[in-house]
């Protein structure tokens, strides 16, 4: 009788839920702490083969180290779960004290991270500004409820309504999100108890349905409310089924992300060398935003 093809497994790899205190809730990220730089083929089949919003690849640079992020479908400009994810499993690893800021190299630039009070990270993010814009849907006929605010940054549109039970209660047709081009939609409204802010993430354009908890939506929601609330510290709270809590901090054009993470599983997964014998690499995937 044949048996099956034993492959070695040869990557250590985690997955860590980001912006939560409690396993199985906030956003769950990949994690593969890198020797050496990697094949995107390869990181592209891993992030499909873990099937998380985004899965976080990272290695040691002369100083600090790089990281990239893809999702099931395709690599992206920003993440700030699988950011966070990435930090937590460097310190948790040994690969860094825990006193130690960790300092990135991505796609949009230097981020860092590093551990504060009580079990806080805290993220260094560029803010991501939202333009008031005419979308070329009708964002009223696409979510179901009239926005008060639309705008547009170079990743999303973000639309604020006019309650938080708006926000919570929407069920969205994803399957039209096509043209309006970009990764997807925030949406957003004033919180409704402990938190200055509530929203939700749906980015379909890029094979996320809806993301649990967004750290990137935060570097457009930061600027927007401190705004209009006249604060630069807040508090927010993502509305997905798994939900997720976050304190933030304006800082000129940087935002401070600050979250928890908790690492739920640890193992091994084939890795680089496979692409060379019995794994086939993917087409190319599309372009992040």
């Amino acid at each position: 009788m044949p048996t099956s093809t034993q492959l070695p497994l040869t990557q250590p790899v985690a997955v860590v839920d980001a912006f939560t205190s409690r396993a199985f809730r906030g956003n769950p990220a990949g994690v593969c702490l890198l020797a050496a730089p990697a094949p995107a083929e390869w990181m592209q089949l891993v992030a499909r083969e873990l099937n998380h919003a985004e899965s976080a690849f990272v290695w040691p640079l002369d100083t600090g180290f790089l990281l990239r992020w893809f999702t099931p479908t395709t690599e992206v400009d920003l993440c700030g779960h699988g950011t966070l994810a990435a930090a937590h499993a460097l310190w948790e690893s040994g690969a860094l004290p825990p006193h130690e800021t960790v300092h990135f190299q991505t796609p949009s630039g230097a981020l860092s991270a590093r551990q504060v009070d009580l079990g806080w990270i805290e993220l260094d993010f560029p803010t991501e500004v939202a333009e008031e814009t005419t979308p070329p849907l009708d964002m009223a006929e696409l979510l179901g409820v009239p926005p008060l605010w639309v705008g547009k940054n170079r990743l999303d549109y973000l639309v604020e309504l006019a309650s938080a039970a708006q926000v919570r209660a929407l069920r969205p047709d994803l399957s039209r999100f096509g043209p309006l081009g970009l990764r997807g939609v925030i949406v957003t409204a004033a919180g409704d108890g402990d938190h200055d802010m509530v929203s939700r993430g749906f980015f379909p354009n890029i094979g996320i349905p809806e993301d649990p908890v967004t750290g990137s939506a935060h570097c457009a929601l930061t600027p927007y409310w401190a705004a209009k609330l006249g604060r630069r510290e807040l508090s927010a709270y993502q509305a997905s089924a798994r939900g997720g809590e976050l304190r933030l901090r304006l800082e000129g054009q940087r935002v401070k992300l600050l979250g928890q993470a908790v690492t739920t599983l640890r193992g091994f997964i084939a890795g680089p060398e496979t692409l060379r014998s019995s794994v086939a690499a993917p087409a190319s995937p599309a372009a992040g935003p």
